[in-house]
């Protein structure tokens, strides 16, 4: 008679111990004892001695990998739900949490108050300074009250972060002929996000310009320089007023914005194509635009106020030329990298 197969194949038998779905789970029947065989052996179950540790393992392996699947499950939506509702242009912070832009932008307005000053108007500085200032402090923060002083074009230069609630702002300015650094402490109130200055401000040399450097001049295609210049003088002459005959010089694809009558297009000074570059060319354009005065009309021919009398501003510009049978088109403009002799 042939031996029977120790592993279980048909239905259970009423009766049977349910098993549990965890190896160490003491209503297990085969914990602390062989296992049975025969009918009464569990379905499924390996029946050789050392074929126990490995069903353990196997499920050791998958609640790992169950586990890692539901993490990364619940974490995914979560991290994409906190990127969509983070806030679009909020300050960025230094690592220690202190935020560098909004404290700039609070040290440059209060140099702008803080560098103005007149003998004939203390209270109106005072009033002005007052926002930027701890209680208790004198009001004019270190001035006299005689003299004057003028300064303009402040912007932020720079901030050393000292910890997460002090720094000092760096703005620079100019006042007459001469640029220069402010330097002011900043307090912030964490609770509240109010800053304060928090001490009195320095002022420092600006650094000088840069030297720059002489720059060889890339050799000219004449001829593509004297194709060009009449279509150029066209075009910036609409560029500067006649926007409706604009597009007629752009490109396919591409829409051209015009000063609309700001300047009036005097002369084009100057024209440089480099040597090479095919239907496409990068074309430096140096542009004289006539600047209109702002004053009344004067009936005199030589006003003596220059003011009076309309201006002339010299610039340049990088165009993108593409040719097109035997039409060049603009396909962009923008600011020269570089027109200025070494």
């Amino acid at each position: 008679m042939a031996r029977r197969s120790t592993v279980q194949r048909d239905p259970r038998i009423a009766g049977d111990p349910e098993l549990s779905s965890y190896p160490d789970f003491p209503d297990d029947p085969d914990l602390d004892r062989a296992p049975a065989r025969g009918r009464g052996a569990p379905r499924g179950r390996w029946s050789g001695g050392g074929g126990r540790w490995l069903v353990w393992t196997g499920r050791a392996v998958l609640w790992a990998l169950i586990v890692v699947i539901v993490v990364n499950g619940v974490r995914a939506p979560f991290e994409r739900f906190t990127q969509q509702n983070a806030p679009v242009g909020a300050a960025p912070v230094e690592g220690n949490g202190f935020p560098t832009v909004q404290a700039s932008a609070f040290a440059a307005q209060f140099a702008g108050v803080y560098l103005n000053f007149d003998g004939a108007r203390l209270a109106e500085r005072e009033s002005r300074l007052a926002p930027y200032l701890p209680e208790g402090v004198e009001g004019q923060f270190g001035w006299d009250g005689f003299g004057r002083m003028v300064a303009g074009a402040v912007q932020p230069y720079g901030i050393e972060v000292v910890d997460a609630d002090n720094a000092v702002v760096t703005v620079a300015y100019q006042s007459e002929d001469r640029r220069q650094l402010l330097s002011v402490p900043v307090y912030r109130d964490r609770a509240a996000e109010r800053f304060v200055v928090a001490g009195r401000p320095a002022i420092l040399p600006a650094p000088r310009a840069a030297a720059l450097p002489p720059k060889a001049a890339p050799e000219r295609d004449r001829a593509v320089e004297q194709e060009l210049r009449t279509t150029l003088e066209d075009f910036f002459k609409a560029y500067a007023g006649d926007t409706s005959s604009l597009q007629q010089y752009a490109d396919a694809g591409v829409t051209l914005q015009g000063f609309g009558g700001a300047f009036t297009f005097l002369q084009l000074k100057d024209l440089s194509v480099p040597v090479g570059g095919g239907a496409t060319r990068e074309v430096t354009a140096t542009v004289t635009w006539g600047v209109p005065s702002k004053a009344a009309p004067s009936t005199d021919p030589e006003p003596a106020d220059p003011g009076q009398m309309g201006g002339k501003l010299e610039q340049s510009y990088l165009l993108t030329m593409v040719e097109q049978g035997d039409k060049w088109f603009v396909k962009d403009i923008r600011g020269a990298y570089r027109s200025v002799a070494g």
